[in-house]
């Protein structure tokens, strides 16, 4: 998953408009954040194997302190604990956290077996990534939902609004739909550097919501 977790944030940002769209940005690719450091410092492991499955190149042989479903819930616990006492509310608490399980649950969909339920422990996994016309199906109209209900909730209030929100979703839309048909990466240190760049994603959902305001219902 790709434009999927971002499809997450945008849905909780219609759902909830108190919070920021760049802490549900981080939240929706909070483990993705996380997994490059611990990549690119040896504590977890990906091998770059062109075929491993039709959609991506990457074979995610060991990564249970980002992706293992018991870290996961770990990790949205103390989510939740913080967005609780900075909001100070349990119903954002309960959207943030739930934002940040939900990253598992749309990769066990698409992965093949390879999360693990907790460290050491059984892996699991859909396999959609199987099927590119399926992966695409799938994930293109989460994310096509996602952006009807987000622009239907949320109005520009200039030219940057509509056009850094729209930027953004053309170039996840094209990083993620070109992944089957690309060079795969030379190495797994390159695909640490690469998915460093996505520490940018809750930079940008920043620099959309100073743009962009949330629509009062009809009254009418």
């Amino acid at each position: 998953m790709f434009v999927g977790h971002l499809a997450v944030s945008l849905g909780a940002k219609a759902a909830e408009p108190r919070v920021p769209l760049s802490v549900l940005v981080a939240a929706s690719f909070g483990l993705d954040l996380l997994w490059p450091i611990l990549l690119a410092v040896g504590i977890e492991t990906v091998r770059v194997a062109p075929g491993h499955t039709a959609f991506t190149p990457l074979e995610f042989e060991s990564y249970p302190w980002s992706h293992s479903l018991l870290l996961v819930l770990v990790w949205g616990a103390a989510v939740w604990v913080l967005i609780r006492r900075v909001f100070g509310s349990q119903r954002v608490a309960h959207i943030v956290a739930a934002v940040v399980i939900s990253h598992w649950v749309l990769d066990f969909i698409t992965h093949v077996p390879d999360l693990p339920l907790w460290p050491t422990g059984p892996k699991v996994g859909l396999g959609v990534w199987n099927s590119v016309p399926a992966t695409i199906l799938l994930e293109g109209t989460l994310f096509f939902a996602a952006i009807v209900i987000y622009t239907r909730a949320q109005k520009t209030l200039d030219a940057t609004g509509k056009w850094a929100f729209w930027s953004l979703v053309a170039l996840t839309t094209v990083v993620w739909i070109t992944q089957p048909w690309s060079p795969p990466p030379p190495s797994a240190s390159a695909v640490a550097g690469v998915s460093m760049a996505m520490w940018l994603l809750p930079w940008w959902a920043s620099w959309i919501d100073r743009h962009r305001s949330t629509r009062r219902p009809s009254t009418a």
